[in-house]
């Protein structure tokens, strides 16, 4: 027979970690994959087939442009914690503790406010006013379908950067009848920035979410630009 002292407590099963959600502009890589292969393409065909001072002005503007191109494309990241938001810029990387974030706003850029005041733009999750405009529209057709009976038609998804990664679906596609949205027809980065609202308002009370804010320079980045900068300009003073 088993006693008290025997008992052993039964193990309590940990809270289930929440990954990160990572949010990133697809228009934004594509033209960064676009750009670097032509940038590549036209510097190593002068590298190769140059004459004189020009392969070395074009290794010194590959080194320059490459960094760059990177830095404003394939970069940019936003990075939704359980207990922080991390914001990849071109040139800083800032990581803030939902304690420390003040708000979030959305107006010509999305931004997050710090407790300091001090403000960060979110390069990966850039405001598409025509998207947004686009939405408002459907929005009010929406809204007239619903007051009609819940039949009214829609005419596409979100316009804008769709797909950013860590989204659900948009609406469903497809002209004639359909179902009406429950909620409001949002721009896709709107949406993006009410699941960081969420995610804050959520978490920002919790012991494991209080810190201070750290901002790092960007040295894999500004390093090779600045030193193709300084070659290429010595290159074009010498003559």
């Amino acid at each position: 027979m088993t006693t008290p002292e025997d008992q052993s407590p039964a193990p309590q099963p940990s809270a289930p970690e929440t990954k990160d959600r990572i949010y990133r502009s697809p228009a934004g890589m594509a033209g960064g994959v676009l750009l670097l292969g032509l940038v590549g393409w036209l510097g190593l065909d002068a590298i190769i087939a140059g004459d004189g001072r020009t392969p070395w002005l074009a290794l010194a503007a590959l080194i320059l442009l490459v960094p760059l191109i990177v830095a404003f494309t394939l970069r940019p990241a936003v990075f939704s914690g359980q207990d922080r938001l991390r914001v990849r810029n071109p040139f800083r990387v800032i990581v803030l503790p939902w304690g420390q974030v003040a708000s979030l706003r959305s107006g010509y850029s999305n931004e997050v406010v710090a407790a300091s005041g001090t403000k960060f733009q979110l390069w990966s999750v850039p405001v598409s006013l025509r998207a947004r405009k686009r939405a408002n529209q459907r929005e009010s057709r929406a809204a007239a379908g619903r007051r009609a009976g819940g039949t009214g038609g829609q005419d596409g998804g979100l316009g804008g950067f769709g797909g950013l990664t860590g989204r659900r679906g948009g609406l469903s596609r497809g002209a004639g009848a359909g179902p009406v949205p429950d909620g409001p027809v949002r721009a896709e980065t709107d949406r993006v920035m009410d699941e960081l609202r969420e995610r804050w308002e959520a978490r920002e009370k919790e012991e494991s979410a209080q810190g201070e804010v750290t901002v790092r320079w960007a040295w894999e980045i500004v390093g090779p630009a600045a030193a193709g900068a300084v070659v290429l300009g010595i290159l074009l003073a010498v003559g």
